[in-house]
């Protein structure tokens, strides 16, 4: 029979399951194929996040290989680090965790503009007519990474509780 204490047991791992989860996922997605094209039905190549960027790099696209690395691997990388960080310390300084954990949740609204940007170069590529698209396994870890991702967030936000209300000014003087 589950008592409260295991139920509260069983709920304070969920942030950390999901974590776990979510750089799996990222770490898996970033190397996996987002999608296969072939070309004029004899060529066909397989393009990843990081073979993309490092492509990017080698063919001289420094923009788009800065706006590519800072949104699909910077900003992931740095949110998961954070809310790891975030239930590492939830036990301590509860009131900076929390001003940390509100911090890490405004990121969460870029989460999705690479993988936007990305459907973008699909649509680009697939009106072109100038090959055909595949989507890889990539894209959907990726995705399930930035959803998976959220959700730890949100875990995470249950766990640590609302924040205190600040004090009303004292109108009396």
């Amino acid at each position: 029979m589950a008592t409260p204490r295991n139920n509260a047991n069983r709920k304070g791992l969920m942030a950390p399951i999901l974590l776990g989860l979510a750089v799996s996922l990222f770490f898996t997605g970033v190397f996996f194929p987002f999608f296969h094209v072939s070309k004029f039905w004899v060529f066909s190549e397989s393009v990843s996040v990081v073979g993309g960027i490092i492509t990017l790099l080698q063919e001289g696209e420094y923009f788009l290989f800065a706006v590519l690395t800072l949104f699909t691997l910077v900003f992931p990388c740095v949110k998961l680090g954070l809310l790891g960080i975030i239930w590492l310390e939830h036990d301590k300084d509860l009131a900076r965790v929390r001003r940390l954990h509100q911090r890490v949740s405004s990121l969460g609204k870029w989460s999705m503009l690479d993988v936007f940007v990305v459907a973008i170069l699909i649509v680009t590529i697939k009106a072109a007519g100038l090959a055909r698209i595949q989507i890889g396994l990539g894209l959907y870890f990726f995705t399930f990474s930035v959803i998976v991702t959220q959700l730890a967030s949100s875990r995470l936000s249950q766990h640590l509780g609302p924040a205190p209300a600040a004090p009303l000014p004292d109108r009396a003087a």
